[in-house]
């Protein structure tokens, strides 16, 4: 998943003018996966790919001569709207369609006049979960989130002991994974009694909180009883986006013991809707290393390839736009900044490899949430929790605003990107959602 080739190349151009502009996240080095439909119809869903500000329609484009041999085949599932089935063909596939589809849209390809027709604007299309999810485990590798929220529930313990030996994780809800831009509802739920009560009080979130992740897709994934080891466990990742796990602080409060969250988190998460693959993040990895002091880990989670460049250089951000920032024209306010390869305790072939050692089996499309992205300091929050201090220091906005946790009608906004020299600059576009009043 490191290695360079033709497709990195940062001189590399596009017959798609777009794709040639310096702070696009979508340039040919990119070329990440989705689907779409034109907006304002009800055609079925479609498998396409970001270049610049366009989709290449991979029905359309599949239907076009100048395809290899080895490469048309590759095309059909991906014609037919089955993001999945392309998927569960495994990492080489994905590498062979990656190359060739560099080369057909690369400056000076013989395929530009027959592919120029199967771009559609992105201005003009809707856009849809990248895959079918069958099951989705969220994860909890940003130490300094899990140590930042310790602090608030567990003063006297805030990192328990077997947080730096095993990656924590839990079973999340797919049906409630939502595609960026998807409304969110307030979710109500119990939570703790009151002063002076007996009983829980009962009513919508007061306590509503995002959760700045990255999502890892599963490619072709494992049979039943089979573990994934940790030297293959990267290939089993397709792609990643961004991804905000909404949570309810103070239903969680109540609920989390003794077992993990339930209706504070299982609500809704809102996914970013391209998944851009490894092989686009390879100029873009990082060693892995633990501080002085930390126990390396177990042998089933360790390589020399992981220790290597087993983590992700992504700058991650997070913006709010109120309702009257809106109303007044005012641009979405910067919250925090923070980097997962600095954040993220473990790696995502960390998680993968953890996740099957017992035999449990992942599908083509299975999501792996990576858990907060916080750094470690507070302007490197990834939750309000932590920005807001478990709710005692309000934020002011620029607008003069001020927020401890969301409210109705405020707009949650992820972003990231990956820059370095030598390397042309790619990003994940957004992962957005503005908060309804509850039901």
């Amino acid at each position: 998943m490191t290695t360079l080739d033709h497709t990195h190349d940062p001189e590399l151009q596009s017959w798609v003018p777009s794709a040639n502009a310096a702070e696009g996240d979508f340039p040919i080095q990119n070329l990440p996966f989705g689907r779409f439909r034109r907006a304002g119809t009800a055609e079925a869903w479609r498998i396409g790919v970001a270049i610049g500000d366009q989709v290449l329609d991979l029905r359309a484009a599949a239907a076009q001569s100048g395809w290899a041999a080895d490469v048309a085949p590759l095309l059909v599932p991906l014609a037919a709207g089955d993001l999945n089935a392309f998927m569960a063909l495994g990492g080489a596939a994905r590498r062979t369609l990656r190359q060739a589809l560099s080369q057909a849209l690369a400056a000076g390809s013989p395929q530009q006049a027959a592919l120029a027709g199967c771009l559609v604007p992105q201005a003009g299309v809707e856009l849809g979960l990248p895959c079918r999810i069958g099951d989705y485990t969220d994860f909890y590798v940003g130490i300094h989130h899990a140590t930042a929220v310790g602090k608030i529930f567990r003063p006297d313990n805030p990192l328990l002991p077997n947080y730096k030996w095993v990656p924590i994780g839990y079973h999340g809800r797919a049906s409630s994974v939502v595609p960026s831009g998807t409304p969110i509802r307030r979710p109500r739920g119990q939570t703790a009694p009151a002063a002076g009560a007996s009983t829980p009080g009962f009513g919508p979130s007061q306590r509503l909180d995002l959760e700045l992740e990255l999502g890892y897709f599963i490619g072709a994934g494992n049979a039943l009883g089979t573990p994934i080891a940790i030297d293959d466990a990267e290939d089993q990742v397709f792609g990643v986006a961004l991804f905000n796990d909404w949570s309810a602080r103070d239903l969680q409060a109540w609920e989390y013991q003794p077992l993990g969250p339930f209706l504070a988190k299982n609500f809704a998460s809102s996914v970013s809707p391209w998944l851009v693959t490894l092989e686009a993040l390879a100029p873009f990895r990082a060693p892995f290393t633990r501080p002085d002091g930390d126990p390396q880990p177990l042998p089933y989670l360790d390589s020399a390839a992981n220790r290597a460049a087993g983590a992700l250089d992504i700058q991650l951000q997070v913006l709010l736009q109120t309702t009257a920032m809106r109303e007044a024209g005012m641009a979405p306010a910067l919250l925090s900044t923070s980097n997962a390869a600095q954040a993220a305790y473990w790696t995502p072939a960390q998680l993968v490899a953890h996740h099957t050692v017992n035999g449990c089996n992942l599908q083509p499309g299975d999501l792996l949430g990576s858990g907060t992205l916080s750094g470690p300091t507070l302007a490197q929050a990834g939750s309000l929790l932590e920005l807001s201090q478990g709710g005692k220091q309000p934020i002011t906005l620029p607008n003069g605003e001020t927020r401890v946790f969301l409210q109705d009608g405020d707009t949650l906004i992820l972003a990231g990107h990956c820059e370095r020299p030598g390397a042309r600059r790619i990003g994940f576009g957004h992962c957005a959602g503005t908060v309804l009043p509850a039901l």
